[in-house]
This record gives structure tokens, sequence and C-alpha cells, in this order.
């Protein structure tokens, strides 16, 4: 008999997600089981879980709101209830949505949490009012909250040169175990720091890469995007040094745990790297170059849009590279790169020449 495969992170990955959709589904009134399988074909399996989630928000809501329901199951409540609702009760959620308690943890949302989870609202109420089963919608009597444009946060060059800087001579004053874990980890940190600032790669990207998704002779890497779309992103030379530096060197000397053989990037245990370890790594290194700044590997990703818009001006090119699937979400995200050659342009003319004296 042949040994059996291990599942591919990508694989388990999936397999982790369409659990814990059907755990947060059990949880749920069991018509809500319709919805979820009419939006599959035009959604990924992150977005579901997200609705999944706010679905069971929006129930536990009226579980607050209605005393009908307070000793009740949420999965006792019925889909007729729905229909009974009106404009005001949906701006009552909305407002408890902005501060509430369950289960003794308190919770917060901003305009944009508020917005997404009336959203996913609108999309269940829609889906069941198409389908003849609901009559009544008031969320869409309801106005959304106002979005405010954010500043966007990168790194400028100085930033990039001195974190860099960071990662790579930080622990040369290190001592003792400190000293120890920096030099074990050392590589490995220059190699993810580089591939962020050289690619432009999500986090989700970087820690699901397998050592066979490497490919130096065209120096190139194969990730898999969101929504399960298989791409090749190409690096530069400062990239492949980093690689090829931690592969030859401290990833050679990993003993991997039993499932993770074929993964890029190993955590302290031996493990495939974690989304969240990657997170803290950043933010450590990160907070010790600005203070003012909270910078996450979605802010590296960013910082290399900017510096290949910068150097390109080719919108087009940056949302390529960067995976979107829609150039007016690169457009909107870089435009305030252009106030950069307005404000030259003001000097630029000069009105008034002064006489020589």
């Amino acid at each position: 008999m042949g040994t059996k495969r291990t599942k591919t992170y990508h694989q388990q990955l999936k397999a982790t997600n369409i659990n814990r959709l059907r755990d947060l589904l059990q949880e749920l009134p069991k018509y809500c089981k319709n919805f979820f399988h009419g939006i599959e074909p035009t959604t990924s399996i992150k977005t579901r879980i997200g609705y999944a989630y706010d679905m069971r928000t929006f129930f536990r809501f009226l579980q607050s709101a209605n005393p009908m329901f307070a000793s009740k199951p949420i999965s006792d409540i019925e889909l007729s209830y729905l229909d009974q609702l009106e404009p005001v009760d949906i701006e009552e959620y909305m407002e408890y949505l902005k501060l509430y308690t369950y289960d003794g943890q308190e919770f917060t949302n901003d305009e944009r949490g508020i917005h997404r989870k009336m959203a996913s609202l609108r999309s269940f109420y829609i889906y069941y009012q198409k389908r003849g089963q609901l009559q009544n919608n008031p969320t869409v009597v309801v106005d959304m909250p106002k979005l405010h444009d954010r500043e966007i946060i990168r790194l400028d060059s100085s930033e990039v040169n001195e974190l860099l800087e960071l990662v790579e001579h930080g622990g040369d004053n290190l001592t003792g175990i400190k000293k120890t874990y920096y030099e074990k980890n050392r590589l490995r940190n220059i190699a993810i720091f580089t591939l962020f600032l050289g690619t432009g790669i999500r986090v989700s990207e970087c820690v699901g890469l397998d050592i066979e998704d490497l490919d130096f002779r065209d120096n190139r890497i194969r990730i898999i995007r969101k929504g399960g779309k298989e791409e090749f992103v190409y690096f530069g030379a400062e990239v492949r040094e980093a690689l090829m530096n931690y592969i030859e060197d401290s990833r050679s000397k990993i003993i991997p745990k039993e499932g993770h053989e074929h993964a890029l990037f190993y955590s302290i245990q031996r493990r495939r790297i974690s989304i969240q370890a990657v997170e803290n790594l950043v933010t450590e290194y990160a907070s010790q170059v600005t203070t003012f700044k909270h910078i996450t590997p979605h802010k590296l990703r960013s910082t290399y849009g900017t510096s290949l818009y910068r150097q390109t001006g080719d919108i087009y090119l940056v949302a390529e590279v960067l995976g979107h699937n829609d150039v007016n979400t690169t457009r909107k995200h870089y435009a305030a790169l252009d106030d950069d050659k307005k404000r030259q342009a003001a000097s630029a003319v000069q009105l008034h020449q002064k006489k020589q004296r």
C-alpha cells in the first residue's frame, strides 16, 4: 500500500474554513443554510464565514432586543419574524453595533465594521425577498453609515532602509537567549521582510508558500491569491539573494515536524509559520522604526505598491502585480500619490522673473 499523501497548506486551510463555516451554521436557524448555499458561487469561503459571524451578531441582537427570544436559542428565531421588523429596528441594530456585550465580553464596531455587517444583513434579506419568502425588507430603507477616507499608511524610503537594517543587524548587541533566538531567525526574517517589500504579496500568500513554489531560474514565486487563483509573482536580485541565503543556510538545518516538510518559512517550533506570527514579527520590528505608524504586513504591501507606482506611473501594472481584480481599487488606493506631482507643478512655473540687482 502507498503512503497517504499529506494535504497541502491550502487544502488544509480550505478544510479548516469549511468546518468553521459548518460550525457557525449550527448556531443559526436552519433556513440560513439556503442563503449560504445561494451565495457560494459568487463568494469565497472567507467571505461566507464573515457573513456567518455577522448574521450571528444580528440574531444575538434580536435576542437582546426582544424578550420573546431572550430565553430561546437563536435556532428558534423563525424567518417570519424577520418580516415583521421595521426600519427603526434596523437603526436600533446599527446603534447596538457601536458597543455591545455578549457573554461578558465587550465588542465595538467603527463605521466600516457597521457598514460591513449592514451589507451582510441586506444581502440576507434580498436573498429571501427574491425567493418570495420575505415580503418586507427594512434594510434598504435605512441609510448605510458614511465611510470616511482613511489615510494610506506606508513606510517612506528612509524607513524601509532603517527597517531592513534593523532586521539584519538589530541583534548585534544582544546577549544570551535573545541573541541566540535572533541569530537563529535572522536569515528567515530578512527573507520575509525583503519578500514583502520586494513583491507586495499578502501575508496569507507568504505563509502559504512551499519550497516548491520558488523558481530561481525565472526569479518568480507561485502563490495562491484570494479566491484560490494561482499566479506567478516575479522578484528582483535583492529578494533572490535573501531567499537563497535563508534556504541554503537556516532552512537547510531545520528538521520540520511531520506534515510541514514543504513549508518555506518555519516557526521556532519547526512548523509552518502562522499569519499571527508574521504579523507579530512585523509589528515588533516596525515599532522600533516608527511610533507614529502602525505597520502591518498589509502596510508593507502598500509600501511596495507605492514604490512601484512612483517608479513606473503605471496603475495597471500595480493592479496586476498586487492581484487586484478591479483597477479602480488600485487607483483609489494610490490616487493620493498624484498629489506629489501637483505639488511639484505648483513651484515648477516661475511667474515673475526678478531683475538682477
